[in-house]
């Protein structure tokens, strides 16, 4: 898509669950869902050394979330995903410092993020850098094989500056799948971390399994606060399970 009123209606439509929280007042919410995420999709070969060595030696985690509006709820950020994942990872490491920061890149595609990548990482000292990014690009059409490029420039930045990498793809919305073209950048992000041995959070699959399990209608055109604090509730302690499965912590180191 080249850029114009259509790519404002997807950035519109991304960000309104996550971002905007906008709803009408009279909305009632719904109850909690679940949001169970099956194990497949959670699986990770890769491994977080830094994140194992820190936590095997009662050292504090310092993590970096690098993200775009879809990391945080207008108002509300202690209810945004990086918040929740840091609350489950305090209830699974107690006797760990867990420290958290975002860093928020609105608008930016991956190649101009790559900029400010080994700048935060030599602010922030972090242990872990999670890195969500995609969106952008998608909705910019920026050519996929220059996605590839920026996305690997920056892993190698941040392993290079010392940092743990965890990619987290685009998030899933059934209103513009046919407004975007998702798969050739969730192919990338997943050939990248590949190459680079670093954990991929599917964000876009795990939304769309509860979008079809019923967990959450992501077509609603109301997103109104209180789902959005549903799924990035489901979304941080489903991200705390992924990045300790992938530490490779037993349950002795947890608790």
């Amino acid at each position: 898509m080249r850029p114009g009123s259509g790519a404002v209606l997807a950035l519109s439509l991304l960000a309104g669950l996550a971002a905007t929280g906008l709803a009408r007042a009279e909305d009632t919410p719904q109850a909690p869902q679940a949001c169970e995420v099956p194990a497949y999709l959670l699986n990770t070969e890769s491994v977080l050394p830094k994140v194992t060595e820190a936590v095997k030696n009662g050292r504090p985690l310092t993590i970096l979330v690098v993200g775009s509006r879809s990391s945080t709820i207008a108002a509300s950020a202690d209810s945004a995903y990086p918040a929740k994942l840091q609350a489950a990872l305090k209830e699974k490491l107690p006797s760990i410092p867990i420290n958290l920061f975002v860093e928020l890149q609105p608008g930016k595609t991956a190649e101009e993020t790559d900029a400010t990548l080994v700048k935060l990482v030599e602010a922030k000292r972090p242990t872990l850098v999670i890195w969500q990014t995609g969106t952008v690009d998608a909705m910019r059409s920026v050519d996929p094989d220059d996605f590839r490029g920026a996305i690997d420039e920056g892993v190698a930045a941040l392993q290079n500056a010392g940092a743990d990498v965890v990619l987290v793809n685009l998030q899933y919305s059934p209103r513009t799948e046919t407004m975007i073209s998702a798969p050739p950048y969730l192919d990338n992000m997943r050939v990248v971390a590949q190459q680079h041995n670093v954990p991929l959070f599917d964000r876009f699959a795990i939304m769309r399994h509860w979008n079809d399990a019923g967990d959450f209608d992501l077509f609603s055109t109301f997103h109104g606060t209180d789902m959005a604090k549903r799924v990035h509730g489901c979304l941080g302690r489903a991200l705390s399970k992924f990045v300790l499965d992938a530490a490779r912590l037993d349950q002795a180191q947890q608790n």
